[in-house]
């Protein structure tokens, strides 16, 4: 009698465990439910949307974006999504293929790459050659690119929830007013760096729709297509290339770490500075400086301070997010 009990005990308290966990993962009724994938773009929709809007960022913070494998679960978040965000042109494929398969009935994907540049807009580089047909994705590393994102966000939140529509342009026009600040910060720490100290070589090519809006030449990355290390042959040239350029810098990723390229650095007399960042944003979820413009204000003070220039210009930018601390955010 006394085990018949103690099974009763644990069954009721299995159900009662089943239940607060049904009840915790539901998504919220009235609210739409909105995915997006990578970090920056994550925090791009919660700028514009606040807690308007259930969020849900699938790429966690510091992993590869371009190998990322999506778990099943993340199947079943997508399948109640109203919205999904993809950066698209190539970038999250395991994520875009999972959308199209759960999909529900009405709901959206949005490509927002695709939705911004045109064909004859693409960059093909050394790490996304233009005979693999997809070129380099990293369209929010500029970020007037971003803020076009933010405005395509605004316009399908608004349409699928019209009551929220003011609140989500108030929020959109004060990110735009941040990206504003922000761009002219960069253009300030840019001029602080000598013309010819202006020169970008990174593990991964994170920054080529950046480079050109500010005056930067991308002189090439270390990380080839297929996101392997670079050859002996490779880094050989890549040794005589630094030597002839005279940069004083080299930039790698915190999430592409790389002893490849110290020894580049090494071997060629540059420093080795290895925390730039294009996807990863500073701090935690929920931080005051988690938040994409905190991001590239670091990008900005790391290139300026080991390029020559005065990082201090980008004091000024205010890096905290529009609506507040992303708390809310599942991330």
């Amino acid at each position: 009698m006394k085990s018949y009990s103690n099974a009763i005990v644990l069954l009721a308290l299995t159900l009662l465990l089943c239940a607060c966990v049904g009840v915790m993962s539901e998504p919220s009724e009235g609210r739409l439910q909105v995915v997006a994938t990578v970090s920056p773009i994550t925090n791009i929709v919660y700028n514009v949307s606040g807690d308007l809007v259930e969020l849900t960022g699938l790429v966690p913070a510091g992993a590869d974006s371009h190998t990322f494998e999506l778990a099943p679960s993340d199947a079943v978040t997508m399948s109640s999504a109203d919205l999904i965000f993809i950066n698209g042109l190539d970038l999250e494929t395991s994520a875009m293929r999972m959308a199209e398969a759960n999909l529900k009935e009405g709901a959206e994907i949005v490509l927002l790459g695709e939705m911004v540049i045109e064909p004859d807009q693409y960059v093909f580089d050394f790490s996304f050659p233009a005979e693999g047909g997809s070129p380099n994705p990293h369209l929010w590393t500029d970020p007037l690119y971003a803020l076009a994102y933010a405005e395509i966000v605004r316009e399908k939140l608004t349409a699928r929830d019209p009551e929220n529509a003011d609140a989500y342009q108030a929020n959109y026009d004060e990110f735009a007013a941040r990206i504003a600040a922000l761009d002219a910060a960069i253009q300030a720490a840019t001029a602080s760096i000598p013309e010819a100290n202006r020169k970008l070589y990174t593990y991964h090519d994170s920054f080529a729709y950046f480079a050109p809006r500010y005056g930067y030449t991308v002189m090439g990355a270390f990380q080839p297509a297929d996101f392997s290390e670079p050859s002996a042959q490779e880094v050989a040239a890549l040794i005589e290339q630094l030597r002839e350029s005279g940069v004083p810098a080299i930039f790698g990723s915190e999430v592409f770490p790389s002893t490849t390229v110290d020894q580049i650095g090494r071997e060629a007399g540059v420093q080795f500075v290895s925390t730039l960042s294009d996807d990863d944003l500073p701090g935690d979820p929920g931080d005051p400086e988690h938040s994409y413009i905190a991001m590239m204000v670091e990008n900005l003070k790391t290139m300026a301070a080991s390029l020559g220039g005065d990082p201090t210009l980008m004091d000024g930018v205010d890096t905290g997010n529009v609506p507040g601390p992303d708390s809310s955010v599942r991330q």
